[in-house]
């Protein structure tokens, strides 16, 4: 793996190998060693349709991106290893393969890890197959076989939103996980908005749990550790955002999804649209929509994940508005209700922007 990020210009072994990944996957014409405009415009097209942001840079996320999919469901025997995992493209096909039939390997992230093995070990049982938990020539020819076969629902989603049902409407159950940004652009309004957040939901009898302190800078993967090692319902990311352009601004939401693979979180997605819904109609960010993302914080994440981006601090109005106590709240209550409405049933939802802390007190909706 490259020490920095390839770009424009830069030429070697690595640029070699990334466009020979590229020319593979039908991208770029052919392999090279020199990282040209026409490298650039492949890295954006596989940036694009892998739910990156599209930079035509290469950085570890995308390259990470590329060395999956190198891999094609087949290419190589798969199997639980116990040192490092194997991940790519063929075992997100697999996955994927096996949820569409009904064996549950949890999230679909293309980690071939022990629940994957328990659902193949599944998968070959049923089918008669020698059960040893390694996909094989005989166990792909018989995935390829059955698949054709079964059509439905995607019993990945709705597994997870039988979850979230499951759980029921009340808050003091539950487990979220806060995380805010250690950007030294925007640390402190995270971290201020988490705190304040924080507070309610213990208030409301939930466990919170933050990823890291007022000092504290965790990496990623360290944020996905403490989220996968907690019986996590929900994890919030807090961010903001920063354009060259001062005239971009509004708030965006981001939910793990994948359109090349056909895999997204329903409740992920349902959580963020609430999310934005609440804060744009509570205050006047611009909306900037919802958006599906493989970031490793949203993919990784086993529980239901999403990424808030509150306005462009790059935007004089909305630095301004981000700077305001007030709007700070504002910002907290729509997460607040947002967090509650997620977890009502439909009949007992009720219209956007209507809701009030309050409401979930005499609702019953908290702890005793």
């Amino acid at each position: 793996m490259a020490d920095s990020d390839l770009s424009l210009g830069d030429h070697g072994d690595v640029v070699a190998q990334v466009t020979n990944t590229l020319a593979r996957i039908g991208l770029l014409a052919a392999a090279t060693s020199t990282f040209d405009e026409a490298v650039v415009g492949a890295v954006k097209a596989f940036q694009q349709e892998r739910g990156f942001t599209v930079t035509g840079i290469i950085s570890g996320t995308t390259l990470r991106a590329l060395e999956d999919a190198r891999w094609k469901l087949g290419d190589r025997v798969l199997s639980l290893q116990s040192k490092s995992l194997m991940r790519g493209d063929d075992v997100t096909a697999l996955q994927n393969r096996l949820s569409q039939m009904g064996f549950d390997c949890g999230k679909v992230d293309g980690f071939y890890g022990p629940k994957t093995e328990s659902a193949l070990k599944e998968f070959q049982k049923s089918v008669g197959t020698k059960v040893d938990g390694t996909c094989g020539p005989a166990t792909v020819m018989a995935l390829l076989r059955l698949v054709k076969t079964v059509s439905g629902g995607a019993p990945t989603g709705l597994r997870e939103d039988a979850m979230r049902v499951g759980r029921g409407p009340a808050l003091a159950n539950k487990t979220i996980v806060l995380d805010p940004s250690s950007e030294d652009s925007d640390a402190e309004i995270a971290f201020d908005i988490a705190q304040r957040l924080e507070g309610r939901l213990i208030a409301l009898g939930v466990a919170v749990f933050l990823t890291r302190s007022a000092t504290k800078k965790p990496t990623d993967s360290e944020r996905i550790t403490l989220a996968n090692s907690l019986n996590t319902d929900l994890l919030i990311s807090i961010h903001t955002d920063n354009y060259k352009n001062e005239s971009a601004q509004g708030i965006a939401t981001y939910y793990y999804g994948s359109e090349h693979h056909g895999v997204h979180s329903v409740v992920g997605e349902r959580f963020a649209t609430l999310v934005q819904r609440e804060i744009t109609a509570r205050s006047d960010l611009l909306n900037c929509r919802t958006h599906a993302k493989s970031w490793d914080l949203l993919r990784l994440t086993k529980a239901p994940a999403v990424r808030i981006d509150l306005g462009y601090l790059s935007n004089p109005g909305d630095a301004k508005r981000l700077a305001d106590p007030v709007f700070r709240e504002t910002i907290v209550e729509s997460l607040m209700i947002a967090i509650q409405r997620l977890y009502l049933s439909a009949e007992s939802d009720a219209k956007t922007g209507t809701l009030k802390i309050s409401d979930l007190r005499r609702a019953g909706l908290r702890s005793q």
